[in-house]
């Protein structure tokens, strides 16, 4: 299994993320992709991935909901670039954490898209895949999406959230593949209607700890060792077996992330 997503190195980790990462080698957690945030948590993502070398991968990126409310967000810019720039040994596996965020506030909306597209731009200038934040913004979304088509974008649509229609968009303006999170275990899910119409080819998996947490630990903090139970949900509703669910998204990130 590969965790597609986690910020393991957030602060709610700080007194036993060396125990969390042991959870997760022994749950059988291969790798875990780090998205970035802004600069607050650069250090810390930097300082896990270096004392993990090839265990966790680090990504470079600046959130959308960094650019609310933020004078300094074109500043913020500048600091991905430059980390892109002089990459940690090892380099950055994706640019992300990136996209559009609306639920806060819509106020924001022109200074997020041109941080949005900006790093779109450098994914294709670096050929790195995107790891795409999306939450009540889909028509914006594909507003920017589509004026890369063709452009070689590809990439994950972390927590994706949309319709079977937005998965047809998605996968028309590039090889975007769908993060499957903690819902997927929800029992009012969307995914349990969604799965079983979407290529198994075009999914993978993902925790978004410490946030998303899945059943049977909803309500506490999320790691990346509960992927078990995110793979174990996704695979009954597949109706195939974890194994080999397991083979096939693992086979899917390699592709995209070129891992």
């Amino acid at each position: 299994m590969i965790d597609t997503h986690s910020h393991m190195f957030d602060g709610a980790f700080d007194a036993d993320r060396d125990e969390a990462l042991g959870h997760a080698r022994e749950a059988g957690v291969e790798r875990i992709l780090c998205p970035a945030i802004d600069s607050e948590s650069h250090d810390a993502m930097l300082a896990m991935c270096r004392a993990n070398p090839g265990y966790c991968v680090p990504m470079m990126g600046m959130h959308p909901t960094s650019v609310n409310d933020n004078l300094d967000w074109e500043r913020e810019l500048a600091i991905v670039e430059s980390h892109l720039a002089s990459p940690p040994p090892g380099g950055f596996c994706a640019i992300g954490e990136v996209g559009l965020d609306l639920h806060w506030s819509r106020d924001f909306l022109a200074e997020q898209t041109a941080a949005f597209e900006r790093q779109i731009e450098l994914a294709i200038s670096y050929d790195l895949p995107l790891a795409i934040h999306t939450r009540e913004a889909w028509a914006e979304m594909f507003t920017t999406l589509e004026k890369y088509t063709g452009r070689g974008m590809r990439g994950v649509m972390h927590a994706f959230s949309g319709t079977l229609n937005d998965y047809r968009r998605v996968r028309a303006v590039g090889d975007f593949v769908l993060g499957v999170g903690g819902s997927v275990t929800y029992k009012k899910s969307r995914w349990r209607e969604l799965l079983p119409a979407i290529d198994p080819a075009h999914i993978v998996l993902e925790t978004d700890a410490p946030w998303l947490t899945p059943e049977p630990f909803r309500g506490r903090r999320n790691e990346s060792s509960y992927l078990t139970h995110i793979l174990t949900a996704a695979a009954a509703i597949l109706d195939t077996s974890p194994a080999d669910l397991d083979r096939i998204t693992t086979g899917n990130v390699r592709r995209v992330f070129g891992l």
